[in-house]
C-alpha cells in the first residue's frame, strides 16, 4: 500500500507542466506527451489509505473503487467495469480486512462504476444502494447506441496500438474489458430522500443527490471520518461537460451546484470517481470550490454570449477559465475541454439553430464544396490550397479543405483522404486532451484501413 498526500508543491509542479495554454489544447508534440505522461501518475495502480478505515484502489480499471472498514463488515463504493478487475482489487483490499462485504454503494450508473459488483460478493449477498433514478445516465439517446459505440472506441482509443496510445485523460489506456458489465448486480435499496442516513457495519453514512455528469448521481459523506466520495462530478481534470462519444445534455448548472454542495462539507479527504484522492483538507475544499466555480463561469460566459446573439462557434473561441483558475492542476483540460462545454451548453439551452437566418437552410455539403472550388479557381486550385495548408502545418484548415475536396466528382479523393490522415495524426501529436488525441488517431487509422472510404464520419 502507498499512502499519498497531495501537497501544494506537487500540485504546482503538475500545473507548471501545463503552461498557460487553457484556450487551446494544442502544444508542441514533446510537451503534449510530457503532459500526458505526467497525468499518468493520477491513476498509477495502487491501494491508497485515505483515512484510518478507508482504502481506495486506483488504477485497477478506469475508475476507482473504495473499501470502508466497519466493525463487522466492509462497504464497497463503486465496483469498476468488470468482475476480473473487481476481483483483483478485492484481493488487494483483503490485505487490510477480511470482513464480509455488507453493502455496495453505486455513485451513479455508468458501466465503469457498476459492472464488477459480483467480484466483491462473498457467500452472503450485500445490500446494494443507489439513487431512485439509477439507470437514467444515458437519458433518451440509447436509440443511437450503434454510433455511440463507434465513437466511444475512438474517444478512449480502444483500438490504438501500444505505440499510439497514451491514456484516457482520467484513466489508464489499457483496462480489462472482455467481461465488462458481466458482474453487475441491480440495486436493492433505492434512495428517495436527499440526505438519507444509514448505519452499515457501524459506519455512519449520508447520501446526497448530485446531478451532474449523470442525472442519477449521488455523493457519499462519512461524517465521522470526514471523507467525501464524489463519484464522477469531480476528478483531476477539467470536467467532461460534454463527451465527444455523444451524450444527452449534461445539466452544467446543476453540476456546478452539486460540486458546491460537496465543498460546503469542508471534507478532510476527497475520493473522486477517477484519479487520485486528495488527502489534504485545505486543498480538498479549495479544489471542490474551484471546480464548481469553473463550471459555473463557463456556463455564465456562454449564456452571456448567447444573449448577445453570438453563434456557438464564436462563443467557443471566446470563453476561457477565469485567470485565477488557470493555474490549477485539477482544471487542466486532460479530459473535458472548455470549447466542447460551450457548444454543449448552447445546444442544451437553445438547440442547433444559432439565430442567424443564413444557417436555417444551408447548402448541402456537395453543393457547398462545388461552390468553394469555384471560388478557389477550380478543383485543381482547391487541391493545391489543401496541400499548401498541410505543408504550412495549418492542419485544421487542411482537414476542412479535404472535407470539401472529397465531395468533388473530378477530384482525386484518395489524395484528399491522405491529406486528412496526415493532418489528423499531426493534430494528435500536438494534443494533450486525451479524448481529442485518441479520436484523431483512431479516425486516421480507420480512414487508412478503408473503413471510412465512402462516408467520412
Amino acid at each position: 500500500m502507498k499512502t499519498v498526500k497531495l501537497t501544494h508543491a506537487l500540485l504546482a509542479a503538475t500545473c507548471l507542466s501545463a503552461g498557460a495554454i487553457y484556450a487551446d489544447t494544442q502544444v508542441e508534440p514533446e510537451h503534449a506527451l510530457h503532459m500526458l505522461h505526467t497525468q499518468d501518475a493520477q491513476f498509477e495502480k495502487q491501494i491508497i489509505q485515505v483515512a484510518d478505515n478507508v482504502y481506495t484502489a486506483v488504477g485497477y480499471h478506469g475508475a476507482n473503487t473504495s473499501m470502508i472498514v466497519g466493525n463487522d463488515g466492509v462497504i464497497i463504493v463503486d465496483t469498476l467495469m468488470s468482475p476480473t478487475s473487481a476481483a483483483e482489487a478485492m484481493q488487494a483490499f483483503r490485505k487490510y480486512s477480511d470482513k464480509p462485504v455488507k453493502a455496495i454503494l453505486y455513485t451513479h450508473s455508468h458501466s465503469d462504476h457498476i459492472g464488477g459488483a459480483n467480484g466483491f460478493v462473498g457467500d452472503t449477498m450485500p445490500a446494494i444502494y443507489a439513487t431512485e433514478s439509477f439507470g437514467s445516465a444515458e437519458g433518451v439517446n440509447q436509440v443511437v447506441d450503434p454510433v455511440k459505440m463507434k465513437r466511444n472506441i475512438r474517444q478512449f482509443g480502444r483500438d490504438l496500438t501500444g505505440e499510439e496510445v497514451t491514456n484516457r485523460g482520467v484513466a489508464p489506456a489499457n483496462t480489462t474489458d472482455h467481461d465488462r458489465m458481466q458482474g453487475f448486480l441491480p440495486p436493492t435499496i433505492r434512495i428517495e430522500q436527499d440526505g438519507y442516513q444509514a448505519t452499515i457495519a457501524g459506519i455512519e453514512l449520508e447520501f446526497y443527490f448530485a446531478p451532474g455528469e449523470t442525472d442519477d448521481a449521488m455523493f457519499i459523506w462519512l461524517p465521522k471520518e470526514k471523507v467525501l466520495f464524489t463519484g464522477d462530478n469531480f476528478y483531476s481534470s477539467f470536467p467532461n461537460l460534454y463527451a465527444i462519444r455523444g451524450t444527452a445534455y449534461r445539466d452544467v448548472l446543476k453540476w456546478s451546484e452539486s460540486v458546491a454542495k460537496m465543498a460546503a462539507f469542508e471534507p478532510d479527504y476527497v475520493v473522486p470517481g477517477h484519479t487520485m484522492p486528495i488527502l489534504d483538507k485545505a486543498i480538498a475544499t479549495t479544489a471542490l470550490s474551484h471546480y464548481s466555480e469553473a463550471i459555473r463561469s463557463i456556463y455564465d460566459q456562454t449564456v452571456d454570449g448567447i444573449n448577445a446573439g453570438k453563434s456557438p462557434e464564436l462563443i467557443a473561441h471566446e470563453v476561457h477559465l477565469p485567470d485565477h483558475l488557470q493555474d490549477k492542476p485539477y482544471l487542466i483540460e486532460f479530459y473535458g475541454t472548455v470549447p466542447h462545454a460551450v457548444r454543449a451548453i448552447y445546444v442544451g439551452l437553445l438547440g442547433w439553430f444559432d439565430g442567424n437566418p443564413t444557417t436555417l437552410n444551408p447548402l448541402e455539403p456537395k453543393v457547398q464544396a462545388e461552390k468553394i472550388a469555384q471560388l478557389a479557381g477550380g478543383t485543381e486550385a482547391l487541391i493545391k490550397q489543401m496541400n499548401a495548408a498541410l505543408e504550412a502545418e495549418d492542419y485544421q484548415w487542411a482537414l476542412e479543405l479535404a472535407d470539401h475536396v472529397k465531395w468533388l466528382p473530378d477530384a482525386d479523393r484518395s489524395q484528399a483522404r491522405q491529406v486528412k490522415i496526415q493532418a489528423l495524426r499531426a493534430l494528435a501529436a500536438r494534443e494533450y486532451n486525451a479524448p481529442n488525441r485518441n479520436y484523431y488517431l483512431s479516425y486516421a487509422n480507420e480512414l487508412e484501413s478503408g473503413k471510412l472510404s465512402t462516408i467520412w464520419f
